[in-house]
This record gives structure tokens, sequence and C-alpha cells, in this order.
């Protein structure tokens, strides 16, 4: 793609890097047929091509962002099936992210759309507040009809079952059981902890099981991908400099091998902090070697190629598993054997779901947002689903987990099954199908 940038905007480094991505879209159009948007809507405006023009034209212009182009980059999901689509290699998870920094400095949202992003962009990244809001929802439940369609979505995550603290989300090292083999720093979430505990309980559980020490670090909290994905880039570059300066800490100390991730959608976050802040003097080199250090949980799994008998107990049955890869997990992290490889080793029958690599719906917070596209993309996922006839889905993010569960299909994390095979519980939410609780 030809472009008219000048010198005084291509100093700009925003600017300077969207011009070079800008550039190698050939506009051959093969992303439209894996986006979610487009493939929903049919407009070429909600296609990862129609939206490049639309960004070319208003940097390239330097013009505040319209209505237009601001209805068809929120309608986005970010899920960068594109991505993995292009074979020009355009990098359309940056532009997308300098876009959306643009809208925010530029564009002025009308009064409820931008009062919801605000309390969204305070309450989801502190657990606390999180969880008094789920509770309010719960209240909130017998008045859901006359609630507007964004909130909905909060009065259906405030029914769900909510767990009480973990031990886990408190800083601390937990030792690994026996020789120690490894040592390790998990995220915890914001979210998750408050959403699914079972899930970092899970981790632990496996991970010292496999002789790995655990550092829960003071002051790592939410990795800063909801915001980030709004265009708030100084809140989402404070949340991230918080954990890089957590992690650096214990880089320091006793080291760590891996900072392991158990949301994928935090996973391709954190892995991008590198690029996040390679502008900022004082944190460039910090965060691109927290980046490296980070990877999903079973990506760290197969790293350690852990030995097939440890499985020797498996209660679960050879359960029908349809795996679900999220989009941060598939295009965001390129991950995809790893996660069915141990579900296989640990004696699961894995399932693949007829376009698995169309987006669920949920992406962050999109499913609040955009309700109605959030809610298509989710029905058309779970009649693929009940194609495959499984006992059950797993999946490597909170985000599907929440988007995906009705109450005839559980939908539990990767992590989980691994650890119940491998001696540990069962997943609640499987306990009316698989009484039988192991030690």
């Amino acid at each position: 793609m030809q472009t008219n940038f000048t010198a005084a905007q291509l100093a700009h480094p925003a600017i300077a890097e969207s011009e070079q991505i800008l550039r190698k879209c050939v506009h051959c159009g093969f992303c439209t047929a894996t986006c979610p948007t487009f493939v929903t809507l049919g407009d070429e405006l909600d296609s990862p091509r129609g939206r490049i023009y639309l960004i070319k034209d208003m940097l390239e212009n330097d013009k505040p962002a319209t209505d237009k182009v601001v209805k068809h980059l929120d309608r986005c999901l970010s899920c960068l099936s594109c991505t993995t689509t292009c074979p020009s290699g355009v990098d359309y998870m940056h532009l997308i992210d300098n876009a959306r920094a643009h809208i925010e400095e530029t564009y002025d949202r009308p009064f409820a759309d931008k009062w919801l992003r605000r309390i969204l962009s305070v309450v989801v990244p502190n657990p606390t507040l999180f969880r008094l809001s789920l509770i309010g929802a719960k209240l909130a439940s017998p008045f859901a009809a006359l609630l507007p369609k964004r909130l909905k979505g909060m009065v259906k995550m405030g029914a769900r079952h909510m767990p009480p603290p973990s031990w886990v989300d408190k800083p601390q090292v937990i030792p690994a059981i026996g020789q120690r083999k490894g040592r390790v720093a998990i995220l915890t979430g914001c979210a998750q902890q408050v959403l699914e505990t079972e899930i970092n309980e899970a981790t632990v559980r496996l991970l010292t099981r496999l002789g790995i020490e655990i550092v829960v670090a003071k002051g790592a909290g939410c990795c800063g991908s909801l915001v980030h994905h709004m265009g708030k880039e100084a809140q989402s570059h404070q949340q991230a400099k918080a954990n890089i300066d957590a992690w650096t800490g214990e880089l320091s100390g006793e080291g760590l091998d891996a900072i392991v991730i158990t949301a994928s959608g935090c996973g391709t976050t954190v892995k991008d902090y590198g690029h996040m802040l390679r502008h900022d003097r004082d944190y460039a080199a910090k965060a691109a070697r927290i980046s490296e250090h980070a990877c999903d949980v079973t990506e760290y799994l197969a790293g350690i190629d852990v030995p097939v008998d440890c499985f020797a107990g498996a209660t679960h049955g050879g359960a029908r598993v349809a795996y679900h890869s999220a989009c941060s997990m598939q295009h965001g992290q390129k991950i995809i054997r790893e996660p069915r490889d141990l579900l296989k080793k640990a004696g699961y029958e894995v399932l693949e779901i007829a376009e698995g690599h169309l987006c669920c719906g949920s992406a962050g917070v999109y499913n609040l947002l955009q309700p109605e596209i959030a809610g298509k993309l989710r029905e058309r996922k779970l009649g693929n689903i009940r194609n495959t006839a499984p006992d059950l889905v797993a999946t490597g993010n909170i985000g599907c987990m929440v988007q995906l569960e009705t109450d005839a299909l559980k939908v539990v994390h990767t992590v989980q099954l691994l650890d119940w095979a491998m001696g540990g519980p069962v997943p609640e939410k499987l306990l009316p199908y698989y009484t039988e609780k192991t030690a």
C-alpha cells in the first residue's frame, strides 16, 4: 500500500510504525475470509482490509477520529485471525493498537459509552472492585430485562457461582514438592482470580507436584491488556511497569526460569511488553527481558516434557474433550499443538471444533461493549461445539470460559484437566457428572 506521510508525521514513533505496517498491505483480501466481524456482518469496513483503509486515511491526513471510524474499529475483536491468514505479514495487532490510542486522544465518545468504558477500566483490573461489582450485578438480576444490553453481560457474570478469594492470590513463595527442579513466577490475573479461582490453584498443584517452586510476586497485578485494547496507553503502561518491577526483582534475586501465565489474553500482552515499552529509556531493556521469560502454562509444561506415567492413575475415563483454542492463544501467541498434545498425553480424547479459527465473541470486555455481535459469534461457536458431541470443553482463557459456558455445556481450563489427570480433584463444575473425587 502506498502511503504519503510527511517527515514531521513520521517523527512520531507510533505514526512511523503504522506507516511501515500499512506499506506491507497488498489489498489481497485473504483476511476477509477469516475475520469474525466480516463473516458475521458482511461489511467491507468491518474487515481488516476495510479498517486498514480507515486507519490510513485517519492517520495520514492527521484527522481526529470520526463516528464512522470509531464504529468500525470498535467492532474489531483484536482476535488476530487476520494476522495468521495474511501472506504479507501485516502487523495488524500493533496497527489497531496505534489507531485506538489515536481515537482515545482525539474522539469525544457519547456519555454512556465513555461512562461504561471508564467503569470497566477501573473495576475489572481490580479484583476487589470486580468482586463487589459482581455482587451488585447478582442483586440486580431480577431487573435484568429493564437494563441496557451492555449491562446484561455483567448481570450474567454476577449470576455465576463466585468462589471466595483463594490463598494462592497472596504474594508468597510456594515450595516444590520433593526436589526443586525449577522456579517460576505465576500471574494470578485480575478477573480470573475472581471468576475461577480453581485455575490458579490447579496450576500450583500441578507445577509443585512436578518439582517447580512458584513465586507470586509482590506488586504484580493486572497485565494491562484490557485498557491497552481500549487505547488507554498511559494506564496500560503503568500496569505493565508494575509487573515488570515485581518480576525483575525476582529475576535479580533467586532467579526465574519462566513467568507462567494461565490466561492466554494476558500472555499475549505480557509477551508484547518489550514492544509496548521499547521507547521508554528506563524500562525498554527490562520489559524485553520480561517478555522473553513469559510463557503460557501449556507452553511451559511442554518445555519440561511431563512424563506420561504422571497420568497413570487418571480417573477421568478418557473423557471426550472439545478443545477451544482461544484467539489470543492460536493467533496471538501461535501456540497450537502444546495444549492438545498435553491433553492427549493425559488420556483425554481431544476433539477438533469446526471453524476453530473464528472468535467466540468474548475478546476481553468485547462481549460487554458489543453484545449483539458477541452474541452471534457465541451462538455460532456453540453450534460448532455441540456438533462434536463432547463431554466437556477445554480452553486456555478465562474470557472464553465465561462466554461459552451453559447449563448443559461445561467449560474448564486445560490446566484443571491436567491437574485432575495427575491426581488432583475433579474440577468443581464437573462434579455432578464425575462423582468420583480423587485425593
